[in-house]
C-alpha cells in the first residue's frame, strides 16, 4: 500500500485531474507511470500559511494585465474595487474557490440591487475567465452563474412638448447650446464634457467624439443645434480648447458635475414632472429616432452602443404608433 504522504497526495491529485480531462485513460497504467516519475522527486505540500494572500496576488496580476491591454481607467477602478471586496470575504486559496463560494458571496447582502449583483458578477466572470486563459486555473468557477434578470424598464425620454418647455427654461446661450447638442447628438455626459472646439465641423454639421472604451465615432447636429452652437461659440472670449467652459476666469473645461448642476437648474425652472439628467436627452434622442422609423443598426452606431441589445430598449412601440399601424394594415 502506497504511503499516505505529500507525494501520495500529489499523485492522487494528478490522477483525478488527468482522469477528468481524459475519460478513457487506463487508470492502472497511469498510477504506475506517476509512481515512476514522482519517485525521482522529494515533494513537500504547501501549508495554508504558505498560500495565504494567493487570491489578492492573482487579482493584482489580472489588473496589471488588463491595464497593459488598454482597459479604461474607469472600468479598471470598478473591477479593482469589486475584486477587493470579494477577496476580503473569501478566505481561500484561489484553486479552492468554487461556484458555490461565488453564489454565496453574491447572495450575502440582501440590500444589494440587481444592478449591483450584476456588476459584481461581471467583474468575477472577467477575472476567472482570464485566469483560465492564462492557464493559472483549469476551470472558471463563475462560468455557470447566470446574470440576474433585470426588470424591463423603458427609458424615460422627453416628449416633443416637454422638450420645448426645457428649451424655454434655458436662461443663457451656453445653456441653450448645451441642451441642443445633448439632444441632437445623443452623446453621453462624459463625451459632451470632453468635446473640443477642434472636434466640431459646423460646415458638415458633425462632431467627432471619443466614447466608451476610447472608441471614436461621429455624431451629427440638427439645424437648430448648429445655430445655437454657433451663437454660443461667437459669444465666447477665451482661449480654452474645450467646447463647454466655465463662466468665470480662469476659463476651463466644465466637469461632469458642472454640467449636471446646469441641467438640475434647468429642470427646476421647467417644472415638468419628469426627472431631467444629461442622460435624459440621450434617451429622448434614441426614443424619437426609433419612433420616426430610424433603423436599429443606425441608432446603435449613433449612440455608440457596442451591443445591439442595449439599443433594443428604444425599440418599444408607442400606443399612438400601434393605433396608426392598426388603421393602415387591419383587414376590414
Amino acid at each position: 500500500m502506497f504511503e499516505v504522504n505529500d507525494t501520495a497526495r500529489l499523485m492522487n491529485d494528478l490522477e483525478v485531474v488527468i482522469s477528468t480531462l481524459f475519460l478513457d485513460v487506463d487508470r492502472r497504467k497511469l498510477v504506475i507511470r506517476l509512481e515512476e516519475v514522482l519517485s525521482n522527486y522529494e515533494i513537500q505540500r504547501k501549508t495554508e500559511t504558505d498560500i495565504e494572500g494567493d487570491l489578492q496576488e492573482k487579482i493584482d496580476m489580472y489588473l496589471s494585465a488588463r491595464q497593459i491591454e488598454g482597459m479604461s481607467d474607469k472600468t479598471l477602478e470598478g473591477y479593482k474595487l469589486e475584486l477587493k471586496l470579494f477577496s476580503e470575504k473569501i478566505d481561500k486559496p484561489i484553486v479552492q474557490i468554487n461556484t458555490a463560494d461565488i453564489r454565496k458571496y453574491l447572495a450575502s447582502n440582501s440590500s444589494w440591487m440587481i444592478s449591483t449583483v450584476d456588476k459584481k458578477l461581471s467583474a468575477l466572470k472577467s477575472f476567472f475567465a482570464w485566469m483560465v486563459e492564462e492557464e493559472l486555473l483549469l476551470r472558471n468557477p463563475a462560468a455557470k452563474i447566470k446574470p440576474p434578470k433585470k426588470p424591463k424598464r423603458l427609458p424615460k425620454g422627453l416628449s416633443i412638448e416637454e422638450m420645448e418647455i426645457v428649451r424655454d427654461s434655458c436662461k443663457d446661450q451656453r445653456e441653450r447650446a448645451l441642451i441642443e447638442v445633448l439632444y441632437s447628438t445623443g452623446c453621453r455626459l462624459s463625451e459632451i464634457a470632453n468635446i473640443k472646439t477642434t472636434d466640431i465641423n459646423l460646415h458638415e454639421m458633425k462632431i467627432h467624439v471619443i466614447g466608451k472604451g476610447d472608441k471614436e465615432r461621429t455624431v451629427y447636429l440638427s439645424i437648430k443645434s448648429m445655430h445655437q452652437l454657433r451663437k454660443y461659440l461667437n459669444s465666447r472670449n477665451d482661449e480654452c480648447e474645450y467646447l463647454f467652459v466655465t463662466e468665470r476666469k480662469p476659463y476651463r473645461k466644465m466637469s461632469n458635475r458642472n454640467i449636471q448642476r446646469i441641467i438640475d437648474k434647468i429642470e427646476q425652472r421647467s417644472n415638468i414632472s419628469k426627472k431631467i439628467t444629461p442622460h435624459t436627452f440621450r434617451h429622448t434622442f434614441g426614443t424619437l429616432a426609433m419612433e420616426n422609423g430610424a433603423d436599429l443598426a443606425d441608432v446603435q452606431k449613433l449612440l455608440g452602443h457596442e451591443d445591439p441589445s442595449t439599443t433594443l430598449v428604444y425599440a418599444h412601440v408607442s400606443e399612438e404608433r400601434k393605433k396608426q399601424a392598426h388603421k393602415r394594415f387591419h383587414v376590414q
